[in-house]
């Protein structure tokens, strides 16, 4: 049997929310193996002086543990 652990995750970007999912992924796979999937839950922007700054999501990662069989 697989055991699947998930975690929250926070990210953002400059460039728009694909780009801040790929940051998720990216900094999570540094200190995570088996990443399966991400969902995200929640998305929002930062605005200065009525314009876009950056955008952040919030993530669920889902990855397997490893040992558990």
């Amino acid at each position: 049997m697989a055991v699947v652990k998930v975690i929250e995750v926070i990210a953002t970007s400059k460039i728009g929310f694909e780009d801040a999912v790929k940051e998720a992924v990216k900094e999570v796979s540094k200190t995570i193996r088996n990443v399966d999937s991400v969902w995200v839950k929640d998305q929002k922007v930062h605005v200065s002086n009525g314009e876009i700054v950056s955008w952040g999501v919030i993530c669920k990662v889902s990855f397997r543990i490893e040992g558990g069989e």
